[in-house]
């Protein structure tokens, strides 16, 4: 499959564009059509750089956190999400309307989604997925043709002859589609219908997908309008044919769906405006740093070209080069290359003197990203951890009374704590459980303790319910459990909370050692402060990816 464009067709490179901010982009943009992760050589030949090149890009990309390179390999990392994060808080789209969606996808038991126009496409900016054995597959970000979906249909209502010319030249270009690659399938003759449909979409106000995407897919679209009148975006009910037929979802549901595009105009109508941009900025003081520490192997322009999208953020409303200059701590002069850079490639649109973030910037890794796992995002971290103390770690969360290993990295010491990911144990006995169980509220704790059967594991284990309470306490206050020969002769262990943005303790990392290795005070002055700082990296990319998307936890 040949990877998709950067760069807008048939427009000259700016003489003023930051060459390797456009080679940084394009290597990330290969790597999310592989779907997160290239070898080096592979993405040499993708990318079509020189083997320097890539290796100068990959480590500042690696440097400003948004891939990992692990020997030859370059994967995709969750920081990443924060150049799409700019872009979904810029729209306020998520913000505003996402409780909403989500309730709707609870109440008609559907997954339901919102989505905008990219150039001849569209893109789901947000989702409320149901989980069925046939469950939407498309993630946040992907592209997918206009003529193939039905909120496509909706926003080609508002094309002009250019937009519909632009339109029939990709299809003639790109008759199997190959510039959408989360579409499986070459398109069926119904797409030469498009036209019709979208007449059709004019005079009703809604549009339907009868299995336009694959054999089985249903989706019905209406539009969410803006206080001005024009489409803000469009919300979408996905089912399948095994649950309804094309004429029963729209009976069923258009009037449901209806009342909530409604509610959402509302919203819309009554939000506040954008905060004004923050200011000033020191996004991009980090790279002098970088610099001076990695020589000519760090590409400065690179990384402070990215910081430029992350400047959107919050703001909301179109940004002046002077916000962008003062949101980033960059150059007028700088700051003026990056935003004719991204002009260019079409991540940024200006109008007037504003600019603003375009759909697009969802391709830089947030479709590949956007389905993470807590477990994936621990796991090179725990790697990490495990590599420089020389014990196992893992990463384990509360289920009912108990703990359930869900992430680990174990060392290949003689004697190692053996321990597989889904092995259960009760959380009471366990310094991952009772960091866990000390972040419980009092109404929440008391009726896993009443489950509980504090029966004895170890001649160590503690038994006694008012005894266990106390050390909870103390666990609360101290924010991290050693136990230390309670679930297993000779075994020791030590754990701190993972929190979520909310400060919940979703889940709980540890130490995990014979207890001869290291003495209680080893414990407390070498590996806590390690494991400490382990939990906040692993929090920091939980909270940028579980910003806009929901990241599970199992």
């Amino acid at each position: 499959m040949p990877p998709t464009s950067t760069a807008r067709p048939d427009t000259d490179v700016p003489a003023e564009a930051v060459a390797p901010l456009m080679r940084g982009i394009a290597v990330l943009r290969r790597l999310t059509d592989a779907d997160g992760s290239l070898s080096l050589s592979d993405l040499e030949r993708a990318s079509g750089l020189a083997r320097s090149t890539v290796d100068r890009v990959t480590l500042t990309l690696a440097r400003t956190g948004y891939v990992r390179i692990a020997g030859r390999t370059v994967t995709l990392a969750p920081r990443l999400m924060e150049l799409g994060n700019a872009y979904l808080s810029s729209i306020r789209l998520p913000g505003l309307l996402g409780d909403e969606v989500d309730a709707l996808a609870d109440e008609l038991d559907e997954s339901v989604s919102l989505a905008v126009p990219d150039g001849d496409g569209i893109r789901f900016v947000h989702q409320a997925t149901r989980r069925r054995a046939m469950s939407l597959r498309f993630r946040i970000g992907d592209l997918l043709p206009a003529e193939r979906t039905a909120p496509g249909a909706l926003f080609a209502t508002l094309w002009g002859p250019e937009a519909w010319g632009a339109w029939r030249e990709r299809r003639e270009a790109d008759p199997d589609g190959a510039g959408f690659p989360s579409l499986r399938g070459r398109p069926g003759p119904e797409d030469d219908l498009f036209e019709d449909r979208v007449e059709a979409a004019r005079a009703d106000g809604w549009a339907l997908d009868d299995q336009l995407i694959e054999p089985g897919l249903l989706a019905l679209a209406t539009p969410v309008r803006d206080p001005a009148g024009s489409i803000a975006c469009v919300l979408s009910v996905v089912s399948h044919t095994s649950r309804h037929t094309a004429r029963g979802l729209r009976e069923t549901l258009l009037p449901r769906l209806r009342a909530a595009a409604d509610a959402m105009e509302g919203r819309l109508r009554d939000a506040p405006p954008a905060s004004p941009p923050a200011g000033p900025g020191t996004l991009a003081s980090w790279t002098a740093a970088s610099k001076q520490e990695l020589g000519r192997e760090f590409v400065e322009s690179l990384a402070r070209g990215l910081t430029v999208v992350t400047a959107f953020g919050d703001a909301g409303a179109a940004l002046t080069l002077s916000d962008v200059a003062r949101a980033t701590g960059l150059s007028r002069a700088s700051a003026r290359r990056a935003l004719i850079t991204l002009d260019h490639l079409g991540y940024v649109t200006a109008d007037g003197r504003g600019h603003r973030l375009t759909p697009r910037v969802l391709a830089l890794g947030y479709p590949v990203l956007s389905r993470t796992t807590l477990p994936r995002i621990a796991e090179p971290h725990l790697a990490a951890l495990a590599g420089r103390i020389q014990d196992s770690t893992s990463l384990a969360v509360l289920v009912d009374d108990s703990v359930q290993y869900v992430a680990r990295a174990a060392t290949h010491r003689i004697m190692t704590v053996d321990i597989t990911v889904g092995t259960r144990f009760p959380a009471y006995a366990t310094s991952l459980g009772r960091v866990l169980l000390a972040d419980l509220s009092g109404a929440a704790l008391e009726p896993v303790l009443a489950h509980s059967e504090l029966r004895p594991l170890a001649p160590h284990t503690l038994t006694r319910r008012a005894a266990l309470e106390a050390v909870l306490e103390r666990v609360r206050a101290e924010g991290y459990a050693l136990v230390d020969e309670e679930l297993e002769v000779g075994l020791r262990s030590i754990a701190v909370p993972v929190r979520d943005r909310a400060g919940t303790a979703v889940a709980s990392i540890n130490v995990a050692m014979h207890s001869g290795s290291r003495t209680i005070e080893e414990c407390l002055e070498q590996v806590l402060p390690l494991l400490r700082l382990t939990a906040g990296r692993i929090e920091a990319e939980l909270h940028t990816a579980a910003r806009f998307t929901r990241v599970a936890v199992l």
